[in-house]
């Protein structure tokens, strides 16, 4: 039913269209193309509405089970799941990907994206997710966007396959002028075991701000890893700032990492971080 329904959406769409979801299993691969921008798709609730693809590959974007290509597009209510089994690290099924978002002044509301290995492949662009769940392994969120994640939830379930059980997130971002990087504010990290890592260092200038935010006790007391990466971390920006819970110790996290003052960290807790107040409908 979503595919029916975008493609009867014109291409160089320029109002707001809402396509209504209704509640079932959407057993489908789907794809909003760069040529259909102004897409609203309203689900009846993340727990009643899914959208569920099973495919694994070498390739990221071609293992998706859901991609947006075009700019300004809201999705709400939804769940989207690649329900591919445990992926095989380092060979040809090593991902499993539920969204691929590619396009820039993307926002999600209430919805969950559920995979066992690189399940949100935020790849290009501003966005925002707000009140969202992100179940997966290893790269839970990972690419070169812009991202705020706002009162979200995360949980890590451990990839035995893997070097490291469970890693939050992995910024590409390669340059210091570049755009890119992910604030989670006020949100909840949770895992079923200890060895979970709040990220890793992916790029030269990897940016990631944990603010205000609950960390259980199933994150790693050096909090990050620069598994993979064998290269300098002087400039990447893995940072804290007033987190609390079990996990929010900081007197054993890796030195290369960050601990901000509140004037240091603002400039990630708002929506400015995206320049949300220009074209996001709704916003705390």
């Amino acid at each position: 039913m979503p595919v029916a329904a975008i493609d009867h959406i014109p291409n160089r769409n320029s109002k707001w269209i809402m396509i209504h979801v209704a509640k079932g299993v959407y057993r489908e691969k789907v794809k909003i193309p760069r040529s259909k921008p102004y897409i609203f798709m309203r689900g009846e609730g993340s727990g009643k509405t899914s959208i569920v693809w099973s495919r694994s590959s070498a390739d990221d974007y071609e293992s998706a089970t859901f991609k947006v290509e075009a700019k300004n597009f809201i999705a709400y209510g939804i769940t989207f799941k690649n329900a591919a089994p445990t992926a095989i690290d380092r060979t040809k099924q090593n991902k499993a990907v539920a969204v691929v978002v590619g396009a820039d002044k993307a926002a999600f509301y209430h919805c969950s994206f559920i995979s066992n290995l690189n399940t949100l492949f935020d790849a290009r662009g501003r966005h925002y997710y707000g009140a969202c769940y992100v179940q997966g392994t290893v790269d839970v969120i990972f690419g070169h966007g812009q991202s705020m994640f706002h009162e979200c939830e995360v949980f890590v379930v451990p990839n035995l396959r893997s070097e490291i059980r469970g890693s939050i997130t992995a910024s590409h971002k390669q340059r210091g002028n570049a755009t890119g990087g992910f604030a989670l504010v006020k949100s909840k990290v949770y895992g079923v075991d200890n060895n979970v890592y709040l990220g890793r260092a992916k790029g030269a200038h990897s940016t990631v701000v944990y603010a205000d935010t609950y960390l259980s006790d199933s994150v790693v007391s050096h909090g990050w890893t620069d598994w993979s990466y064998p290269h300098s971390k002087e400039n990447v920006h893995l940072a804290e700032y007033n987190c609390h819970g079990p996990g929010a110790a900081t007197h054993k996290r890796t030195n290369w990492s960050k601990q901000l003052s509140y004037e240091d960290a603002l400039r990630f807790m708002t929506v400015d971080f995206i320049n949300g107040k220009d074209w996001l409908p709704a916003w705390l």
